[in-house]
C-alpha cells in the first residue's frame, strides 16, 4: 500500500487523536515543557505506544464483533448486580465525565480565538458550542470525520510551525527521549500519560470504526489508521512541549495556556503566537465535538439504547453533554463538584475497562480467530498495570492524599 493510499484510510483514529489532544493535553504539555524543559519528552513516546496497544484492541473488538464497548461490557455479564454496576460506571465516568469536562474543551478553543481576535472567550465559547452542535446534529459520520481530520491537520501544522519559529535546541531534544524522572516531575508524568490514554476514547473507537468500515476484512485499514493517527497526535503533543521548553527558562510556572500564546509574541514574534493560538482553537473544538460523541456512544451502548447517530436518544445524550458545557461557559466556569465526581468514577472505570478489554479480546465466541496473541496480551497486561496505577493515583489525588 502506497503512502497516499495509507493516508486515505485515516479517519476513526484521527478522531481519537482529536479527542486526546484537547486543551487539557495542551496545558499539561505546556506546563511540563516550561517547568522541566525537554527532560520528559520520553513520556510522550511511552504514552503513544500504550495508547496504540489499547486503541487497536478497541477498534478490533468493534469491527469483528459489531458491538460498541458499552454494549460488550453490558452483555458479557449474567449477574445483574455486576451488569448494573458496569452501567453506572460507564454512564457516570463517560456520560457525566464528558459533560463535566466539556466547558474546559469549549473554553480552551475559545481562548485561542480570543487571543487572535480580541473578542471575549465567552462569546467564542457559545459560538464553538453552537457550531459543534450543528455538526453533530447532521448525524452524518463522514462529514463529522472529515471536519475533525481536517482540524487535526490544522492542529499539527500550527503547533509544528510554532515550535519551529521558537528555535528549539535539537541536542536537548534528543536527550529528552532518554528516560529519566527529575525530582518533582512524577505528577506531570502521570498527567501526560493520563491525558493520552483516555477512557472514553476506547468507547469512541469501538463504535466509530463500524461507521467507517464493514468488518474484519478492513482490520488492516483500521490498524494503519490507528497507528498513523495516534503517532500524529503524539507528535503534536511533543511539539507543544518543545515550544514551551524552548520559550521559557526551566522552572517557569504556567497557569493559563491562553496566556502562553501571548507570551510567545515577544520571544518568537507574532506568527508563533498566531500558530499556537490556531492550534489551541483546533484542540478545543475537536475535543468539544468528540467528547459528546463518545459520551453518546458509551451511554447508549451501556443502556441498550439505539446507537444510531440520528436517533432521538443518541442526540439527547450528546446534546445534554454539549449543553452542560455551553451553560457552564455562560455561567463563568466548570462545575467543580461534577468534575471531582467524574475523576473518582473515571479512576475506577478506566482500569476496569482496560481489564475487561483484555478479557474480551481473548473470548473465542466473541472474536473467533481475531483474539489476542501472546504479544498483544503481554503488551496489554503491561499497559493495564500502568492504567491501574493511574487510577489509584487519581483516586488518591481526589482524596487529598497526593
Amino acid at each position: 500500500m502506497s503512502l497516499i493510499q495509507r493516508l486515505k484510510t485515516i479517519g476513526p483514529g484521527a478522531m481519537v487523536a482529536a479527542a486526546f489532544i484537547g486543551p487539557g493535553t495542551v496545558t499539561t504539555a505546556s506546563v511540563t515543557g516550561a517547568e522541566f524543559g525537554y527532560a520528559l519528552l520520553w513520556t510522550i513516546v511511552f504514552s503513544i505506544v500504550a495508547t496504540i496497544v489499547l486503541q487497536e484492541m478497541s477498534a478490533r473488538l468493534g469491527l469483528v464483533s459489531g458491538e460498541g464497548l458499552g454494549e460488550a461490557l453490558r452483555e458479557r455479564f449474567d449477574n445483574q448486580i455486576v451488569e448494573y454496576v458496569s452501567i453506572f460506571l460507564v454512564v457516570g465516568a463517560i456520560g457525566v465525565g464528558t459533560a463535566a469536562y466539556e466547558a474546559g474543551n469549549i473554553l480552551g478553543g475559545a481562548a485561542g480565538l480570543a487571543t487572535i481576535t480580541g473578542i471575549s472567550s465567552t462569546v467564542w465559547g457559545v459560538i464553538i458550542g453552537l457550531v459543534a452542535g450543528v455538526l453533530l446534529y447532521t448525524g452524518r459520520y463522514k462529514l463529522i470525520e472529515g471536519a475533525l481530520v481536517g482540524l487535526v491537520a490544522v492542529m499539527a501544522l500550527s503547533f509544528v510551525a510554532s515550535a519551529a519559529l521558537i528555535g528549539p535546541d535539537f541536542g536537548a531534544i534528543a536527550m529528552g527521549f532518554v528516560p529519566g524522572v527529575p525530582s518533582g516531575s512524577l505528577y506531570l508524568i502521570t498527567g501526560l500519560i493520563g491525558t493520552t490514554i483516555v477512557g472514553y476514547n476506547l468507547f469512541l473507537h469501538a463504535s466509530n470504526v463500524q461507521e467507517r468500515w464493514d468488518g474484519p476484512s478492513d482490520l488492516g485499514h483500521s490498524r494503519t489508521d490507528t497507528v498513523l493517527s495516534i503517532i500524529v497526535g503524539g507528535v503534536i503533543t511533543l511539539t507543544i512541549m518543545i515550544t514551551a521548553a524552548a520559550a521559557f527558562e526551566p522552572g517557569t510556572q504556567i497557569s493559563d495556556v491562553g496566556q502562553m500564546a501571548e507570551q510567545l509574541r515577544p520571544l518568537a514574534g507574532p506568527y508563533a503566537e498566531l500558530f499556537f493560538s490556531i492550534g489551541l482553537f483546533a484542540a478545543g473544538f475537536t475535543s468539544a465535538t468528540t467528547a459528546p460523541l463518545a459520551g453518546a456512544w458509551a451511554t447508549t451502548g451501556a443502556l441498550g439504547w439505539d446507537s444510531d447517530m440520528q436517533s432521538t436518544r443518541f442526540r439527547a445524550v450528546w446534546g445534554t453533554i454539549l449543553g452542560v458545557g455551553v451553560l457552564s461557559v455562560l455561567l463563568g466556569g466548570s462545575p467543580v463538584e461534577i468534575i471531582v465526581f467524574a475523576q473518582v468514577v473515571n479512576g475506577i472505570l478506566l482500569p476496569i475497562v482496560a481489564i475487561f478489554l483484555i478479557y474480551a479480546m481473548n473470548q473465542d465466541d466473541l472474536l473467533g480467530e481475531y483474539t489476542n496473541g501472546p504479544v498483544a496480551n503481554t503488551l496489554g497486561a503491561i499497559v493495564t498495570l500502568i492504567v491501574v496505577w493511574l487510577g489509584i493515583r487519581t483516586l488518591l489525588s481526589v482524596a487529598g492524599v497526593l
